[in-house]
């Protein structure tokens, strides 16, 4: 009786019970996957697990030189951003008048479209109070008209990414996706994920990572061999190169893609992060003023309140302009949408922050201001540094930072160094930043993960880290260049 209480009946043998979910049952495509769980971040683990364990190594702490995400690395949160989110997540502070009266009058306008609380379900497509306020930012900064009803929100640009490549994804046809060399992970794993095909497509590293049409068309017409290419992906800013599109590529990349019928998933999130003189230009704005040639015209513009200066990686929050495509189309984007039962709302009271800042005018403006052209400034001195010592070292070239938040440098390894790697199942690049870890704490990517040029080498390292931080960084980093092309030639 206590046996079949329990639901356990007599006599049953669960020792060879089957277990459905295994590494041999498991979907292909997930096994497939390569992410940022480098050898190098392993190890980083392990150390700081022995440092904080009490263990004396060379160093007293890792030096985290590789994700963009800001806060962690100290940048301050946006004054208005935080107060903006305290007043929604606890109405009650705002007739307390602890904050201005633009903070206040904000957070009504959003609780009023949400029954007065953010534990609420978004609509699906976001918050139409939002996707005006994005609708509007949109046609400031590119001087065209923006219809809300082509805009999406999302959890970040990189589930705007994973939604518009879902929607090119074929049972019965190998779709193929082009995607610059080097790249942002998200994009390999996604196109594996979805069973599509990378068609590769390499940035001129002599040229500071310039796109060239004519690498486009050779990458094409090899892939066309093999799988129907329907999407070209185009970062800029870059990640990880840090280059910045000059308004005549944008031109002839759109040219191109008109010519062959591509779709152009446009990744803008770092277009807050220009530095010197460099200028941002949408894909959007340029395929405007292209004017009747480009009528009809299909691509997805993609920006984030998790990078630029607000730096709100845990707050995720970002949007899609989907141009060009039919009523029909966009009813099935909102359909997908809504069976992720929309974007947070947290992140999209962020996002809104970004696209519909302070006014001047308002008692929130000078600070919101100050704190924006703080970061920034910062930011530019921080990638200047990076560039101009690790040029200083021999064995080292990096091109100009002019956006994004990372550095993108060439590594001279030595063949013993390469031979070395080969014995030990490491790619040479892999084998040079476990060495960096291991001897110094600066934990770096390497750049075999981003893909890069065969026979060369790379390593992303992030400007994130303070000035003062950076300068110790790189000064320890140069004298473990310099002991290991000694050690190794």
């Amino acid at each position: 009786m206590e046996e079949i209480m329990t639901g356990i009946l007599p006599n049953t043998n669960f020792t060879n019970f089957h277990k459905v979910l295994n590494m041999e049952s498991l979907n292909p495509r997930i096994k497939g996957l390569e992410y940022a769980t480098t050898v190098t971040i392993l190890t980083a683990e392990k150390l700081e697990k022995d440092l904080r364990e009490g263990k004396k190594l060379s160093f007293n702490k890792i030096t985290k030189a590789t994700l963009g995400d800001c806060h962690a690395m100290g940048q301050k949160p946006i004054t208005f951003v935080r107060q903006l989110l305290a007043a929604c997540s606890y109405p009650t502070l705002i007739e307390t008048n602890i904050f201005s009266w633009d903070v206040n009058k904000r957070a009504h306008q959003i609780l009023s479209t949400i029954n007065n609380s953010i534990g609420c379900y978004s609509v699906a497509a976001g918050l139409p109070l939002i996707k005006e306020h994005i609708a509007e930012f949109i046609q400031k900064r590119d001087g065209y008209h923006c219809n809300p009803a082509h805009l999406f929100i999302t959890n970040g640009a990189s589930a705007a990414i994973k939604l518009i490549l879902e929607f090119f994804s074929q049972e019965n046809e190998k779709v193929g996706v082009m995607v610059p060399v080097p790249q942002y992970l998200l994009y390999a794993a996604t196109i594996i994920e979805f069973g599509m095909k990378q068609v590769f497509y390499y940035l001129n590293e002599e040229k500071n990572w310039t796109l060239e049409v004519s690498e486009l068309r050779k990458s094409l017409l090899e892939a066309r061999k093999t799988c129907s290419v329907k999407c070209l992906c185009v970062i800029n800013p870059g990640n990880p190169t840090g280059q910045v599109l000059s308004y005549n590529t944008i031109k002839e990349v759109l040219e191109f893609a008109i010519e062959e019928g591509l779709f152009i998933i446009a990744d803008e999130v770092y277009q807050e992060n220009i530095y010197d003189g460099s200028t941002f230009h949408s894909f959007k704005k340029v395929l405007m003023d292209m004017g009747p040639v480009a009528e009809g015209f299909q691509l997805a513009s993609l920006h984030s309140c998790s990078k630029g200066f607000f730096g709100e990686c845990g707050l995720r929050a970002g949007y899609a302009e989907i141009v060009g495509v039919s009523d029909e189309v966009l009813t099935q984007l909102t359909k997908m949408q809504f069976t992720h039962l929309g974007a947070n709302l947290c992140g999209q009271i962020v996002l809104d922050c970004l696209v519909h800042p302070p006014q001047k005018g308002e008692p929130s403006y000078e600070l919101f201001l100050k704190e924006k052209m703080d970061i920034l400034s910062s930011l530019n001195k921080r990638a200047n540094l990076v560039y101009s010592t690790l040029n200083t070292i021999d064995g080292i070239t990096c091109n100009k930072i002019q956006g994004a938040l990372y550095a993108f440098p060439k590594i001279t390894i030595p063949q013993k160094a390469i031979d070395k790697a080969k014995l030990l199942g490491l790619t040479p690049d892999s084998f040079y930043c476990l060495k960096l870890i291991e001897e110094t704490g600066i934990c770096t990517y390497e750049g075999s993960i981003f893909y890069q040029k065969e026979g060369t080498f790379h390593l992303r390292i992030t400007i994130l880290l303070s000035e003062d931080d950076l300068r110790v960084m790189l000064k320890s980093f140069r004298e473990f260049h310099l002991r290991f092309l000694e050690h190794y030639n």
